[in-house]
């Protein structure tokens, strides 16, 4: 059974691999056995991160910055892992943007639905899904033409349920940041998206998943993660690591009979 999740000799790239979960993902994979080829828009803590992952886990690294809503970026990303690899058997499709409470990019008067921007929208749909319809489609029809490969789409639990107000209230009932319209729209086309692209590559051998991770501990204040952890059956956010296992099932043989399907990790978020 142990053999079903190694992923020996394989080759993976994850977009967004810099960030807080895609470093966690690329080093998942590394520790199964799958050579790693790391992107993300910033050459510098792109770097930082494939070398932690490669003096972590002994595996082969490379680190190549892209920028997957730019086609020209992701062909040459394609070519530099075909180059260096001569194949490619997974792909996680990470890179996203989010308005997140620890760092919000708008005041919150913007951020309401009545006066979002619309080049802010624009700007995370792009990122969010024109981000995974072109690395799926470059990288993805290298697998299609060996007739094998995983491709794992991360999504969130906003794609599934609305957001809910009640987490960004303070004590008093006030609150700092609104959760946009932008990233539940954005992810729930991922999982449209998934369920065609399984469908459209089921006979070529590409099996296409996504992963719904639920939120994560990342420095939020303290009544947010108070208020996360209130509505969740498991009573905490997740650590970064919590997705590992659920990524390497995803991209190893061990999910062999599943495609199209959505895999939630969310504590139970979403359960209630």
């Amino acid at each position: 059974m142990t053999l079903r999740f190694s992923l020996d000799g394989r080759v993976a790239v994850v977009t967004g691999a810099a960030g807080l979960l895609g470093r966690q993902h690329a080093m998942a994979l590394a520790l199964a056995g799958a050579r790693v080829a790391m992107t993300d828009l910033h050459e510098d803590s792109l770097a930082e991160a494939a070398h932690v992952v490669a003096k972590e886990t002994g595996a082969a690294t490379i680190a190549v910055a892209a920028d997957v809503t730019d086609e020209d970026a992701v062909i040459e990303l394609c070519d530099r892992v075909l180059e260096r690899w001569h194949q490619v058997d997974i792909l996680v499709n990470n890179a996203a943007m989010n308005d997140r409470v620890e760092a919000p990019s708008l005041g919150v008067d913007a951020s309401h639905f009545e006066h979002y921007p619309l080049t802010q929208f624009r700007k995370m749909m792009d990122v969010n899904v024109t981000g995974v319809f072109l690395p799926s489609q470059v990288i993805g029809r290298e697998m299609a033409a060996v007739g094998t490969g995983s491709i794992i789409n991360v999504a969130s639990t906003y794609g599934l349920v609305g957001p809910d107000p009640s987490l960004y209230e303070r004590e008093d009932g006030s609150r700092a940041f609104v959760k946009s319209a932008a990233y539940p729209a954005s992810k729930g086309a991922v999982l449209a998206f998934t369920r065609f692209l399984a469908a459209y590559w089921g006979d070529a051998g590409v099996r296409v998943n996504a992963l719904v991770p639920g939120g994560v501990e990342n420095g939020q204040d303290e009544h947010f993660q108070r208020n996360y952890a209130r509505r969740t059956p498991l009573a905490r956010m997740a650590a970064p690591t919590d997705y590992q296992g659920a990524v390497v099932f995803l991209a190893s043989d061990a999910s062999s009979y599943m495609t199209g399907a959505t895999l939630v990790v969310d504590g139970g978020y979403t359960s209630w």
